[in-house]
């Protein structure tokens, strides 16, 4: 689909990229925001003068990042194609592509971005990682942005402008895009953004009516604590997979500082048929059919620990498309993932590293279509069972 211009770009062809071709079908489809990262280190004086205060996390307006943008003019600083669920798709991508087993995975991420420069630039860093981006720039539109300044005391203080990332609406596209899926994974952030609930609960019961499993991310406590409710009912309802760590869990639990992750990864495990609860360093729990398995932290020297939670869902989500036979298995594999980000500057799955993790996990994906079938049959009898009990 061609958009006007001189330049005569597609969708899959942003920056005079070579075309891609579009598969006839998506192993997963993520929805989420689309933000572009600015990420530099600054002097404390900097903060000062711009009124900051260091180590928090600010919600600007337009004119208010513009202030910022301006100041970092002649620093260095870095930008990227943000975002917690575009760094499990990019992981995903990279592992599928590594294989030499069998195809590569077909990946791709709906959301918004302007028709800007840097929405540009976000459709196009995703597609050279092999993660089509699906959904046409809004005419006129403002990419949402997330600024990154970190002190030499290592806090970090951030300013996210929402822009485009904050439409998110559930229309054919989006449905259509749903329908040739196997897995739906929705990103949390956007349960922030109060206009997009009704949308997610639509994908989701899309989803399920077409047979995909659909995946949830809880991405942020606060977040979770203050949309517990529609969260809850989306989850119960509609969710096959949810990925968490150890306080959303709890939170979404409603459950004290005094509980388990494995506490909190069984109650979940009654209403979702998969549940991954990480604890960082203490390792993990998943739970399936009941039982929950404890799975040890991979080994590694940390460097980062920014994006470790999304590494892990991006194992999981690559054992199951995989067809690993064992939760366990998957979740050393997820541990793995996670573990090699750790231990790295910056939140992304390298490609070298995707090689050596992919070649590890034999080609069982023969096994996938009865993984859904099993997972969908599970959350039935989860519901029938709550119906049962009322």
């Amino acid at each position: 689909m061609q958009v006007s211009g001189d330049a005569q770009r597609t969708e899959e062809q942003p920056y005079g990229i070579p075309d891609k071709k579009v598969p006839e079908r998506w192993d997963v489809v993520g929805l989420g925001q689309a933000m572009v990262d600015f990420s530099g280190t600054v002097g404390d004086d900097l903060l000062e003068e711009l009124g900051l205060v260091k180590g928090t996390r600010k919600v600007v307006n337009h004119e208010e990042r513009g202030k910022v943008l301006r100041a970092l003019d002649g620093r260095n600083y870095k930008l990227s194609a943000g975002g917690s669920l575009s760094n499990t798709l990019v992981a995903l991508a990279r592992l599928g592509v590594a294989s030499s087993q069998s195809s590569a995975q077909n990946v791709a991420m709906t959301g918004s971005v302007g028709s800007d420069a840097l929405g540009d630039f976000y459709r196009t860093k995703l597609l050279r990682a092999n993660v089509h981006f699906l959904s046409q720039p809004v005419v006129d539109g403002t990419t949402g942005t997330v600024i990154v300044l970190t002190t030499p005391d290592a806090q970090r203080t951030m300013l996210s402008y929402q822009g485009m990332s904050s439409i998110v609406n559930f229309d054919s596209a989006l449905a259509g895009s749903i329908a040739k899926s196997r897995v739906l994974v929705v990103e949390g952030y956007l349960w922030e953004i109060s206009q997009t609930i009704e949308a997610i609960a639509q994908a989701c019961e899309a989803a399920r009516q077409q047979g995909v499993l659909v995946a949830l991310t809880a991405s942020d406590v606060s977040c979770v604590t203050r949309h517990r409710q529609q969260f809850w009912d989306v989850m119960c309802q509609s969710t096959d997979i949810l990925f968490a760590n150890a306080d959303e869990a709890r939170a979404l639990c409603a459950f004290g500082d005094d509980s388990t992750p494995e506490q909190a990864a069984k109650h979940l495990n009654q209403f979702c048929p998969l549940v991954s609860v990480t604890d960082g360093v203490r390792g993990s729990y998943i739970g399936l059919r009941g039982e929950v398995v404890f799975i040890p932290p991979a080994p590694c020297v940390p460097v980062d620990t920014c994006g470790a939670g999304d590494a892990y869902a991006a194992g999981i989500l690559y054992g199951l498309l995989r067809g690993v036979p064992d939760v366990k298995g998957m979740g050393d594999l997820a541990a793995r993932v996670a573990a090699i980000v750790v231990g790295q500057q910056g939140t992304r799955l390298k490609e070298e590293a995707a090689v050596e993790l992919a070649e590890s996990v034999n080609s069982l994906s023969d096994l996938l279509d009865s993984r859904i079938m099993e997972l969908m049959g599970m959350k039935d009898e989860l519901k029938n069972e709550e119906i049962s009990n009322v």
